[in-house]
C-alpha cells in the first residue's frame, strides 16, 4: 500500500471531496488520518479502517490550529480541503457574503497550510490544496470563490517555491463540476434539483458545461489527490491538476 505509515491531516473531511480522499487514503494503508471539519457531528460519523483522530473545529480559527499543533507531529500529507460556495454578481455581493467565502477558502486554506508545513519542515511532505476551475475561468456570479480559489493556487504556487528546501511539495487540484454537496448552496442549482430531482439536474449542468458531458464523481478527484500525494508524483510541485472535463477548452 502506497501510504503505509503514514500520516496525513484532511480539512473539511466530512462531506464531499473531503470524505472521499479520507476513505481513498485509508484504503491505500495510512496509519494515521487527522481529520478537520466544522460539522462535529458529521465528522463524528467517519468510519475507516485505520487510526483516526478528529479535530472538530474551525479552520478560520487561529487558536485552534495552535492548539492541533501538537496533535500534527510526524505529519507527512495534508489535504487543504474546506470551503463553502456561494453565487451572486459582483455588484449585488454584500461585504458579510465575501468575507464569509474567502475567510474559509483563504484564511482556512492558510492557516492549515501554514500548520502542515511546519510540522513538515523536519521531515519532508506533500500537501495539495482542493482550488477550483472557477480560479482559472471567469464567470458571472462567483467573484468571492473565485477570487479565493483562484488566490489559493498561487498560495499554492509560492508554498511549493518555499517547501522545496525542507523536501515539502505543495501542488493544487483545480476541478469544475463535482457532484458534491456545495452545490446545495447555490440558489440556481437547488431550485432544479428542487424541480427535476439532483441527478438530472447535474446531467443537465454536465452537458451545458463540459466537452465531457459529466460532472466528476467525488471519488475520482480523491484519486487524483491522492496520486499528487504520492510517490508517483515525486518530481511534481507547485503543479495545478485541472480535473474539468474540458470545462476550460
Amino acid at each position: 500500500m502506497q501510504f503505509k505509515d503514514k500520516v496525513a491531516l484532511v480539512t473539511g473531511a466530512a462531506s464531499g471531496i473531503g470524505l472521499a480522499t479520507v476513505r481513498h487514503l485509508a484504503r491505500e494503508g495510512m496509519a494515521r488520518l487527522v481529520l478537520v471539519d466544522v460539522d462535529a457531528d458529521a465528522l463524528a460519523r467517519v468510519k475507516v479502517d485505520c487510526e483516526v483522530d478528529l479535530a472538530p473545529g474551525d479552520v478560520r480559527d487561529e487558536a485552534f490550529w495552535v492548539a492541533l499543533e501538537p496533535r500534527l507531529a510526524g505529519l507527512d500529507l495534508a489535504v487543504v480541503n474546506a470551503g463553502v460556495a456561494g453565487a451572486s454578481a459582483v455588484a449585488d455581493t454584500t461585504l458579510a457574503e465575501w468575507r464569509r467565502i474567502v475567510s474559509v477558502n483563504l484564511d482556512g486554506a492558510f492557516l492549515t497550510l501554514r500548520a502542515a508545513m511546519r510540522a513538515m519542515t523536519e521531515r519532508g511532505g506533500a500537501v495539495v490544496a482542493v482550488a477550483s476551475a472557477a480560479g482559472i475561468k471567469a464567470e458571472v456570479g462567483v467573484g468571492a470563490y473565485g477570487a479565493s480559489k483562484a488566490a489559493l493556487i498561487q498560495l499554492a504556487r509560492v508554498a511549493a517555491k518555499e517547501g522545496a528546501a525542507n523536501r515539502i511539495r505543495v501542488n493544487a487540484v483545480a476541478p469544475a463540476g463535482v457532484e458534491t454537496p456545495v452545490w446545495d448552496a447555490v440558489p440556481m442549482f437547488a431550485e432544479r434539483a428542487a424541480a427535476v430531482g439532483r441527478d438530472a439536474a447535474f446531467a443537465e449542468l454536465a452537458k451545458l458545461a463540459t466537452p465531457l458531458g459529466r460532472f466528476a464523481h467525488a471519488d475520482e478527484v480523491a484519486a487524483q489527490i491522492a496520486f499528487l500525494l504520492s510517490g508517483a508524483a515525486a518530481t511534481i510541485t507547485g503543479s495545478v491538476l485541472v480535473s474539468d472535463g474540458g470545462y476550460l477548452l
